[in-house]
């Protein structure tokens, strides 16, 4: 490939991703979406995480699907009790930490 048609490969390519996330600007400029509407945009970065991360957790450990497990159900219970993301992240590695060594 020559140096110009990578150039113009990379410009493309930025158009085309440029476009997709300006249009919902422009379109919907100075109006307001429906309660519910604005309600399902609210969850999907939520439903997204959790549609990424699911099937990881069953296969972080290769023929153990309960290592996985347990370091879900301790990431939901810090979380549940208001934890920071943070401080679940770190506490469901503390907890695998601790399973590994008795496993």
């Amino acid at each position: 490939m020559n140096s110009s048609l990578i150039i113009l490969t990379i410009i493309g390519m930025a158009v085309v991703t440029y476009i997709p996330r300006m249009l919902p600007f422009v379109m919907f400029r100075g109006k307001e979406l429906p309660p519910f509407l604005q309600g399902v945009l609210q969850n999907v970065p939520f439903a997204t995480l959790g549609a990424l991360i699911f099937p990881a957790v069953l296969l972080i450990n290769e023929g153990n699907i309960l290592f996985g497990l347990v370091g879900a159900a301790a990431a939901f219970i810090i979380a549940f009790f208001g934890a920071n993301v943070i401080i679940v992240v770190i506490g469901s590695i503390v907890v695998l930490s601790i399973y590994s060594l008795f496993n």
